[in-house]
């Protein structure tokens, strides 16, 4: 029952990765499992340090992470998403790197934001260390998979339907920090 129940917390932590993802990746005209690889490995190895960093001390983050974590993800997110959709009015090529390492990283710390609010109610709720470590593995694979599907899927739908795509896929991005700011996410 364990597992279903670290497959479940792991989708959910999962859900905004795989639209940050699938939106960044529009750009892209096509991509291979070498330039695919790093980008899931970074989104994956962030997303279960924050979470361990979030239990690990979450008693005394705990005051200050629901204050700040809404602002940061909102700000993170309207980078990304309005630099996609001001590079695509303007007609700018881009290179095949998923608007580049910065946005990757960017990207990666603000959908794993919420994993350091969980990790810290996981230490809270007094989640032992053996429980944790089965959640960190399960959060690790869910987030390398899911994160492949969505630039690989992301890939298809830009190269069907290019700019107009790509300035969606930056308004769903703003739209969805805009739901992070206002609590609707």
């Amino acid at each position: 029952m364990w597992i279903l129940e670290a497959i479940l917390l792991a989708l959910s932590l999962c859900a905004d990765c795989f639209a940050v993802t699938t939106c960044s990746s529009l750009t892209l005209r096509r991509v291979t499992w070498r330039e695919v690889f790093p980008i899931a490995l970074i989104f994956s190895t962030i997303h279960i340090i924050l979470m361990l960093s979030g239990w690990l001390f979450g008693d005394l983050f705990a005051g200050y992470l629901h204050r700040i974590a809404d602002i940061i993800g909102f700000l993170l997110l309207l980078y990304v998403g309005g630099s996609m959709v001001l590079e695509a009015i303007k007609g700018k090529e881009r290179q095949q790197n998923l608007n580049g390492f910065k946005n990757i990283l960017l990207g990666a710390v603000a959908t794993s934001i919420d994993a350091f609010a969980v990790g810290i109610s996981l230490s809270l709720c007094g989640t032992p260390l053996r429980t944790m470590v089965a959640d960190l593995i399960t959060l690790f694979i869910v987030t390398f998979l899911v994160v492949t599907v969505g630039v690989f899927g992301g890939v298809k739908i830009g190269s069907r339907f290019g700019r107009p795509a790509e300035i969606v896929g930056g308004a769903v991005l703003i739209a969805i920090g805009i739901g992070v700011l206002t609590g609707l996410i």
